[in-house]
């Protein structure tokens, strides 16, 4: 990401425009913003947990997928026990990332 100085080095009075100040300011009310959101959600156990949820309901998902193709055109089978290692590999890593207790 370019810094306001480096987007006007060519041409740098444009900084001193009215209508470019005012973007300037509205940028850094949104660099602010998204700071602040990325501080909430690093916070926020709730949202988390739903990230975790929804990936773990995307790999049950891939491993039904895998059952199906396998059962309809004979693929190998998936590999039940890996899938759950990696699962629960997954869950107790996220937990001690965002210093979730179970």
């Amino acid at each position: 990401m370019k810094s306001i100085r480096e987007l006007f080095k060519n041409n740098p009075s444009l900084l001193d425009e009215p209508e470019v100040i005012a973007l300037i300011d509205y940028c850094e009310e949104l660099q602010d913003e998204i700071v602040e959101f990325k501080f909430q959600k690093t916070n926020n156990k709730e949202l988390a947990m739903l990230d975790m949820l929804k990936e773990v309901i995307k790999g049950c998902n891939a491993i039904e997928k895998q059952q199906m193709e396998h059962e309809r055109f004979g693929f190998e089978a998936p590999a039940y026990q890996e899938t759950i290692s990696n699962l629960k590999r997954y869950i107790y890593g996220r937990c001690k990332d965002e210093k979730i207790y179970l």
